[in-house]
Protein backbone atom coordinates (compact mmCIF):
# COMPACT_ATOMS: atom_id res chain seq x y z
CA UNK A 1 0.00 0.00 0.00
CA UNK A 2 1.56 3.22 -1.23
CA UNK A 3 1.89 6.14 2.25
CA UNK A 4 0.29 8.95 1.42
CA UNK A 5 0.81 12.36 3.00
CA UNK A 6 -1.25 15.37 3.78
CA UNK A 7 -0.26 18.96 5.20
CA UNK A 8 -3.11 20.91 6.79
CA UNK A 9 -2.46 24.73 7.46
CA UNK A 10 -4.66 27.17 8.69
CA UNK A 11 -5.48 30.89 8.19
CA UNK A 12 -6.85 33.65 9.66
CA UNK A 13 -6.24 33.23 12.95
CA UNK A 14 -4.45 36.78 13.99
CA UNK A 15 -7.62 38.76 12.02
CA UNK A 16 -9.91 40.65 13.77
CA UNK A 17 -12.71 39.84 11.65
CA UNK A 18 -14.92 36.83 9.77
CA UNK A 19 -14.09 32.95 10.12
CA UNK A 20 -11.17 30.69 10.78
CA UNK A 21 -9.89 28.50 7.12
CA UNK A 22 -8.25 25.43 6.97
CA UNK A 23 -7.04 23.83 4.18
CA UNK A 24 -5.84 20.12 3.76
CA UNK A 25 -4.15 18.96 0.63
CA UNK A 26 -2.71 15.13 -1.18
CA UNK A 27 0.08 16.43 -3.88
CA UNK A 28 -0.07 14.16 -6.71
CA UNK A 29 3.55 12.88 -8.19
CA UNK A 30 3.30 15.00 -11.11
CA UNK A 31 3.10 18.76 -8.86
CA UNK A 32 6.57 20.26 -8.68
CA UNK A 33 7.38 20.75 -5.12
CA UNK A 34 10.04 23.61 -5.52
CA UNK A 35 7.65 26.18 -6.57
CA UNK A 36 5.94 25.60 -3.11
CA UNK A 37 6.48 28.46 -0.42
CA UNK A 38 4.53 29.51 2.79
CA UNK A 39 1.73 31.90 1.51
CA UNK A 40 2.87 34.80 3.67
CA UNK A 41 6.31 34.54 1.82
CA UNK A 42 4.11 34.91 -1.95
CA UNK A 43 2.93 37.66 -3.48
CA UNK A 44 -1.23 37.87 -3.91
CA UNK A 45 -0.63 36.96 -7.77
CA UNK A 46 1.96 34.43 -7.46
CA UNK A 47 -0.73 32.92 -4.43
CA UNK A 48 -3.52 32.92 -7.16
CA UNK A 49 -1.33 31.11 -9.90
CA UNK A 50 -0.03 28.55 -7.47
CA UNK A 51 -3.27 27.74 -6.40
CA UNK A 52 -4.99 26.96 -9.63
CA UNK A 53 -1.47 24.75 -10.21
CA UNK A 54 -2.27 22.93 -6.61
CA UNK A 55 -5.74 21.85 -7.15
CA UNK A 56 -4.91 20.78 -10.45
CA UNK A 57 -2.45 18.52 -9.28
CA UNK A 58 -3.90 17.24 -5.84
CA UNK A 59 -6.59 16.13 -3.77
CA UNK A 60 -7.60 19.19 -1.80
CA UNK A 61 -10.29 20.32 1.06
CA UNK A 62 -11.34 23.62 2.79
CA UNK A 63 -12.86 23.69 6.47
CA UNK A 64 -13.91 26.56 8.49
CA UNK A 65 -14.63 27.78 12.04
CA UNK A 66 -17.66 30.65 11.63
CA UNK A 67 -17.38 33.74 13.84
CA UNK A 68 -19.82 32.20 16.29
CA UNK A 69 -17.72 28.96 16.42
CA UNK A 70 -14.70 31.58 17.38
CA UNK A 71 -15.94 33.27 19.80
CA UNK A 72 -17.82 30.30 21.62
CA UNK A 73 -14.66 27.83 21.20
CA UNK A 74 -11.77 30.62 21.61
CA UNK A 75 -9.66 30.68 18.25
CA UNK A 76 -7.38 27.98 19.11
CA UNK A 77 -9.76 25.85 19.17
CA UNK A 78 -11.93 27.11 16.10
CA UNK A 79 -8.90 27.13 14.30
CA UNK A 80 -8.49 22.85 15.13
CA UNK A 81 -11.61 22.51 14.36
CA UNK A 82 -11.39 24.08 11.28
CA UNK A 83 -8.61 22.13 10.34
CA UNK A 84 -10.63 18.87 11.41
CA UNK A 85 -13.32 19.34 9.18
CA UNK A 86 -10.76 19.77 6.06
CA UNK A 87 -9.44 16.60 7.21
CA UNK A 88 -12.41 14.79 7.19
CA UNK A 89 -13.03 16.46 3.70
CA UNK A 90 -10.74 14.87 1.59
CA UNK A 91 -11.89 12.34 -0.94
CA UNK A 92 -8.55 10.33 -0.41
CA UNK A 93 -7.61 9.39 3.15
CA UNK A 94 -4.12 9.71 4.18
CA UNK A 95 -1.55 7.43 5.75
CA UNK A 96 -0.31 10.55 7.79
CA UNK A 97 -1.72 13.96 8.28
CA UNK A 98 1.06 16.63 9.31
CA UNK A 99 -0.33 19.88 10.48
CA UNK A 100 1.56 23.36 10.84
CA UNK A 101 2.13 24.24 13.86
CA UNK A 102 2.10 22.65 17.56
CA UNK A 103 -0.96 21.39 18.02
CA UNK A 104 -3.24 18.61 16.66
CA UNK A 105 -7.23 18.58 16.19
CA UNK A 106 -8.33 15.52 17.92
CA UNK A 107 -9.79 12.99 15.30
CA UNK A 108 -10.36 9.47 15.79
CA UNK A 109 -8.38 7.13 13.64
CA UNK A 110 -5.64 9.20 11.86
CA UNK A 111 -2.30 9.31 12.29
CA UNK A 112 -1.77 13.28 13.06
CA UNK A 113 1.48 14.70 13.97
CA UNK A 114 2.63 18.26 14.01
CA UNK A 115 5.33 20.38 12.30
CA UNK A 116 6.56 23.43 13.58
CA UNK A 117 7.07 25.95 11.09
CA UNK A 118 5.60 23.22 8.96
CA UNK A 119 4.58 25.54 6.19
CA UNK A 120 8.31 26.21 5.21
CA UNK A 121 9.81 22.95 5.56
CA UNK A 122 6.48 20.57 4.17
CA UNK A 123 5.49 20.61 0.45
CA UNK A 124 1.75 19.65 1.55
CA UNK A 125 1.72 22.12 4.26
CA UNK A 126 3.10 24.81 2.15
CA UNK A 127 0.31 23.95 -0.39
CA UNK A 128 -2.64 23.83 2.04
CA UNK A 129 -1.09 27.24 3.25
CA UNK A 130 -1.69 28.44 -0.01
CA UNK A 131 -5.38 27.41 -0.69
CA UNK A 132 -6.43 28.57 2.37
CA UNK A 133 -5.49 31.49 2.35
CA UNK A 134 -6.57 32.36 -1.13
CA UNK A 135 -10.21 31.02 -0.45
CA UNK A 136 -10.12 33.24 2.78
CA UNK A 137 -8.71 36.00 1.15
CA UNK A 138 -11.36 36.16 -1.68
CA UNK A 139 -13.82 35.80 1.01
CA UNK A 140 -12.77 39.00 2.72
CA UNK A 141 -12.64 40.44 -0.23
CA UNK A 142 -16.15 39.97 -0.85
CA UNK A 143 -16.92 40.98 2.83
CA UNK A 144 -14.70 44.73 1.77
CA UNK A 145 -16.84 45.73 -0.81
CA UNK A 146 -19.93 46.12 2.41
CA UNK A 147 -16.93 47.90 4.50
CA UNK A 148 -14.57 49.95 2.20
CA UNK A 149 -14.08 52.22 4.96
CA UNK A 150 -12.24 49.02 6.92
CA UNK A 151 -9.65 48.55 3.77
CA UNK A 152 -9.95 44.37 4.67
CA UNK A 153 -9.42 44.04 1.38
CA UNK A 154 -5.56 45.26 1.67
CA UNK A 155 -5.35 43.97 5.47
CA UNK A 156 -7.57 40.96 5.30
CA UNK A 157 -9.07 42.00 8.83
CA UNK A 158 -5.79 41.98 10.32
CA UNK A 159 -5.27 44.98 13.12
CA UNK A 160 -3.07 47.46 10.75
CA UNK A 161 -3.28 50.69 11.97
CA UNK A 162 -5.38 51.88 9.24
CA UNK A 163 -7.91 49.06 10.52
CA UNK A 164 -7.84 50.28 14.26
CA UNK A 165 -7.93 53.65 13.36
CA UNK A 166 -11.17 52.94 11.10
CA UNK A 167 -12.70 50.59 13.85
CA UNK A 168 -12.23 53.65 16.36
CA UNK A 169 -13.76 55.95 13.96
CA UNK A 170 -16.31 53.98 12.40
CA UNK A 171 -17.29 51.43 15.13
CA UNK A 172 -17.02 47.42 15.12
CA UNK A 173 -19.07 45.60 12.55
CA UNK A 174 -21.35 42.40 12.94
CA UNK A 175 -17.89 40.51 11.46
CA UNK A 176 -15.39 41.41 14.08
CA UNK A 177 -14.54 39.35 16.42
CA UNK A 178 -15.94 40.33 19.91
CA UNK A 179 -13.62 38.59 21.80
CA UNK A 180 -10.23 39.48 20.66
CA UNK A 181 -8.38 42.23 22.56
CA UNK A 182 -8.97 45.36 20.83
CA UNK A 183 -12.55 44.61 19.78
CA UNK A 184 -12.86 43.52 23.72
CA UNK A 185 -11.69 46.57 24.97
CA UNK A 186 -13.49 48.68 22.77
CA UNK A 187 -16.91 46.89 23.72
CA UNK A 188 -16.01 46.88 27.07
CA UNK A 189 -13.39 49.66 28.00
CA UNK A 190 -12.83 48.96 31.41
Amino acid sequence: MKFIIAGVDEVGRGSLIGPVYAAAVILKKKLDKKKLKDSKKLTKKNREILEKYIKKNSYWSIGSASLKEIEKLNILNASLLAMKRAIKKLNKRPSCVLIDGNKIPKIKNYNLKYVIKGDEKIPEISAASIIAKVARDRLITKMSKKFVKYAWDKNAGYGTKLHLIAIKKFGITKYHRKTFSPIHNILSPN
